[in-house]
């Protein structure tokens, strides 16, 4: 605690809570001529001075900045000197005959002295201290020879100010400076410090007389330098050293501390102030030899060097100064009692602070304690507009004001501060003010900003919350951990302010909401984010204030989510019901030509995804807070949109049924050709059907395959978007406390993460399986209309008939060769296996139509089947493509019914009969053969009766005669007739 009296001050007591920020002012410490006394005019105030001044008696003979920096360091090398430091360089020491090598010296100064291997060192500080001070190189060599000189001549002991000044001016002459200005300025300075000295003090008239006569006649040049000889001269400076010595060690004080500042000003580096020397601890230890002669104690030098470093902090921002100035005022601030003459010699280094009008003298500690302080509470009370640019500097102001106390009360009589961490209460009270005024400041300035920009398109209201967020934001990261310890209400405080503050302006707006309108939907997630960040500063905050039991649990939550909810639903069912309409007219509109020649699929496709995903984000971009009716709703318009489109391509499929060739009616073998054969029946497709497949043209199949290969990609890509932006929804992992608070205060279920899978899961994977539902039908219905209706005539009307040698396979690979690859071409590598599988299943089935329903001309004898195995080991072949194709055992899967079809063929027709009499299936002649596509089993009957009848047997024909009546062979013309539908 800081308490001193004051006697020439009257005024009332004012209690903690009185700022005042501008109420205190400050005498001038500007040099320059004045009158005599001790009372300065008031400055400006504090908060408004860039460099803060200490309130020192002014100094009354016109000494400069430059005049106090060439004593000062005069002074510095006067201390050194006189302590045994060398400070003349080798060169120097060997012109001077007079001074002794420092062995010479006595033991005491040995002592102190610094060792002769520090020489150089100790030259070295000095030239960087004349440097940082701009002192002339000329000055600083004359006034180092002289003071060597000095030194040598006598011990003497412990010296002041008024003593160094004498000497030198006995000591140096005109011929010592290289101009007669240069000596006339050194001469002129001197004399003023001594008259300084000399009117500082109470003086009787006789000394008054003296030291006037004697400043006179140095300041003479005739009279000094010309006419008056050594003696002379030595008895002036004589009688005017028994005036100033019979002054207090205070007479001079103002002067001493000014020039003990510019000492420690001397660290700083001199091209940028915001940096100190790197020698800085160097030098402290030499300027601490000045201490004697300046009247400096340890407690004096932390004080001044805390406030010299307090001020460069406030002149250059840089944080490290006020860190160190931290420090060296926390040693001021917890020193121990030093004792009644240290305490006296304190209180008597006064300064003179004006506040509300009155002057306070108060002593040194006290003055830059109370300046500090009072600089700290303007900063304070808004700190959010002084820590904006530097939130980080937040915590060490509260640290600084901790240290050097804040105003309790002052009287007439006494001005206390105390540490804000011995205040307790009254101390959180204090900064409680200051979160208050500061809030309420931050408010006012946002509001402003925001009426500023009224032509923005963005409503003032969500201008204003998203501002109150940074405010809010700082509060969380920045000054609520600085101030949570002195004061742990501080963040409910600035949660419950900005909440209501904020929530005056946003009702009136809520009365009005009725759909999403642009403004609606800036303002609504402005003010729900707010709300969620200042719900999670107050749960924070509610951690660990002591008041939290008196105030509320929770804050007043805006009506965000009751107001959303239902106009987030009506919305989506509007995006419903446009979207369908959308997908639906891009469908309709569909030729199913690829969109370019490096994309072949649908531009339909890519127009009913871009829909979506715009639906989704916009959804997403409403930044509102959502529940599982809204999810729902979302997906809802998801799957309605794609299970159109998918249902609109499935119902564009033929039954494959149609594309088979029918199937002639059954006979037995007869090589004799009768006269006048019948025709076989026709089987005609319907003009619906014919039409659907002038739609399925091999090409148009791919680029419907790849449309249905994009939804399967994209499904996934658009289910992974919408689960992570769900799962974002609810904020970052900082909020997830806040939003679990938020959400059950206002009747909200949160992410509700186990019923958001479960509804994730069931959309998804019911829209995934139907569409590769849909690509396995279009799959299947490739492979029939490449085989069984662009290459019927190819494969179905030539292959064996007639004659097997003639007729083989080779003369269909070519042209199945060449659908292949038009196929494969125009396929997405991803659909390329199933296309080519189905092709090869289709190929496989009409080998087996040939084998079992190739009609009257095809017949097949024993040496007959044994080229056919062969064409069907080419065939699989052709599809396994030397590895580079389907696999192996996949081809030979689907081979397994047609060999085991020709396994039949080689067998003894006696052993077909009996097989075929040991079953029991239905009558062959009863089959519709237009319905039958050989759909066959290894036992079935069917595929035995087909057997014999294509089996070139007597035998054989003569039991289907006896046992089934079939006509033969020869009484029916089999020619190929052509396409009724162009294909």
């Amino acid at each position: 605690m800081v308490e001193r009296s004051s006697s020439d001050i009257s005024c009332s007591n004012r209690p903690l809570e009185s700022s005042m920020d501008d109420n205190v002012t400050i005498s001038s410490d500007e040099c320059g001529p004045q009158s005599k006394g001790t009372t300065a005019t008031p400055s400006k105030p504090v908060k408004d001075l860039e460099v803060l001044a200490l309130g020192l008696p002014k100094l009354y003979t016109g000494l400069t900045d430059d005049d106090l920096d060439e004593v000062a360091y005069e002074i510095l090398l006067a201390s050194m000197a006189f302590s045994g430091v060398e400070i003349c360089s080798s060169e120097d020491k060997k012109k001077e005959n007079g001074i002794k090598h420092i062995a010479g010296m006595t033991s005491k100064r040995d002592e102190v002295g610094v060792r002769s291997e520090n020489f150089e060192r100790h030259l070295n500080l000095l030239h960087a201290v004349r440097t940082q001070m701009q002192i002339s190189a000329v000055n600083d060599a004359c006034m180092r020879k002289r003071l060597m000189g000095l030194a040598a001549r006598r011990n003497w002991g412990q010296i002041n100010v008024p003593q160094i000044l004498l000497a030198l001016l006995h000591g140096v002459f005109r011929s010592d400076f290289p101009s007669e200005k240069a000596y006339m300025q050194w001469k002129l300075r001197q004399a003023n410090i001594l008259e300084e000295l000399c009117f500082s003090a109470d003086l009787v008239a006789s000394e008054h007389r003296i030291c006037e006569s004697s400043l006179l006649k140095i300041r003479s040049t005739k009279e000094w330098d010309i006419n008056m000889v050594s003696s002379e001269r030595a008895k002036v400076l004589s009688g005017i050293g028994q005036v100033l010595s019979k002054l207090s060690a205070l007479a001079g004080y103002h002067l001493n501390i000014r020039l003990y500042e510019k000492l420690l000003l001397g660290v700083l580096d001199v091209l940028d102030d915001s940096h100190l020397i790197t020698e800085v601890d160097d030098v402290l230890v030499l300027v601490k030899l000045t201490w004697p002669a300046l009247g400096i104690t340890p407690e004096v030098h932390n004080m001044i060097h805390g406030w010299i470093l307090f001020r460069q902090f406030v002149k250059t921002d840089e944080a490290p100064f006020l860190d160190d100035a931290i420090l060296e005022l926390e040693k001021v601030s917890s020193s121990k009692d030093d004792g009644v003459r240290e305490e006296q010699y304190l209180k008597s280094l006064s300064c003179s602070i004006s506040c509300n009008g009155n002057e306070m003298k108060l002593s040194l500690v006290e003055a830059i304690f109370f300046l500090i302080s009072s600089w700290c509470d303007i900063k304070l009370q808004d700190y959010h507009l002084h820590f904006r640019e530097k939130p980080s500097y937040f915590g060490k102001v509260v640290s600084l004001l901790s240290t050097v106390g804040v105003v309790t009360s002052y009287d007439c009589n006494t001005i206390k501060l105390k540490r804000l961490d011995d205040l307790k209460e009254t101390g959180a009270r204090k900064l409680r003010t200051y979160v208050e005024r500061s809030i309420e400041a931050a408010y006012k300035e946002a509001e402003n900003n925001v009426h500023s920009q009224s032509g923005e398109r963005v409503h003032s209201l969500a201008l204003l919350a998203n501002r109150l967020r940074l405010v809010a934001e700082n509060e969380i990261t920045v000054f609520f951990p600085a101030l949570r310890q002195l004061c742990p209400d501080s963040g409910i405080i600035a949660a419950m302010l900005l909440h209501q503050y904020y929530g005056e302006r946003l009702k009136p707006f809520l009365k009005e909401v009725s759909n999403l309108s642009d403004d609606v939907r800036s303002v609504l997630p402005a003010a729900y984010f707010l709300d969620r960040d200042l719900t999670h500063l107050f749960t924070s905050a509610s951690k660990e204030s002591r008041l939290s039991s008196l105030l509320k649990e929770d804050l007043d939550h805006y009506p965000i989510v009751q107001i959303a909810k239902p106009i987030i639903l009506d919305w989506m069912i509007d995006q419903l019901e446009q979207t369908s309409e959308w997908t639906g007219r891009a469908f309709k509109l569909e030729d199913w030509e690829p969109i370019s020649f490096q994309q072949n699929l649908a531009a339909s496709v890519i127009e009913v995804f871009r829909i979506i995903e715009e639906t989704v984000d916009q959804f997403f971009d409403l930044n509102l807070p959502m529940d599982i009716t809204h999810l729902q709703a979302l997906l809802s318009i998801i799957y309605h949109s794609l299970d159109g489109y998918l249902s609109g391509l499935l119902n564009q499929l033929v039954e494959k049924n149609c594309l088979y060739s029918p199937v002639p009616l059954l006979t037995r073998f007869m090589e004799t050709v009768a006269i006048g054969r019948k025709k076989l029946p026709e089987c005609h497709f319907d003009e619906n059907v014919s039409s659907k497949l002038n739609g399925l043209t091999i090409s148009k199949l791919c680029v419907k395959l790849n449309s249905l290969g994009y939804i399967q990609k994209q499904i996934g890509i658009l289910e992974d978007g919408i689960i992570k932006s769900w799962t974002l929804l609810g904020g970052s992992a900082k909020h997830k406390r806040a939003q679990k608070v938020y959400t059950t205060a206002n009747g909200g279920i949160g992410n509700c993460s186990e019923e958001a899978n479960e509804l994730f899961a069931t959309t998804f994977n019911n829209i995934k399986s139907f569409a590769a539902k849909v690509i396995s039908k279009f799959c299947d219905f490739t492979g029939i209309r490449v085989i069984f209706w662009d290459l019927k005539d190819e494969f179905l009307s030539y292959l064996y008939r007639g004659n097997v040698e003639v007729a083989r396979l080779e003369g269909i690979l070519v042209h199945l060769d060449t659908v292949l690859n038009n196929v494969c071409g125009k396929i997405d590598d991803t659909l390329r296996d199933l296309v080519v599988l189905s092709i090869c299943r289709a190929s496989m089935e009409a080998f087996i139509w040939v084998m079992l329903n190739g009609g009257p001309s095809r017949a097949f004898s024993d040496a007959d089947i044994v080229l056919v195995r062969e064409d069907l080991g080419i065939l699989k072949d052709f599809f396994v493509a030397d590895g580079e194709g389907l696999p192996r055992t996949l081809v030979e899967k689907e081979a397994k019914f047609a060999e085991e079809i020709l396994g039949l063929y080689s067998l003894p027709t006696e052993t077909i009969v009996q097989l075929l009499m040991g079953t029991s299936g239905q009558n062959p002649t009863e089959l519709d053969p237009c319905s039958n596509n050989g759909n066959f089993k290894f036992s079935d009957s069917q595929a035995l009766v087909r057997v014999l009848c294509h089996k070139k047997d007597t035998e054989a024909s003569a039991f289907l005669k006896q046992k089934y009546n079939l006509p033969a062979s020869s009484d029916y013309d089999d020619t190929p007739l052509k396409s009724s539908i162009v294909r």
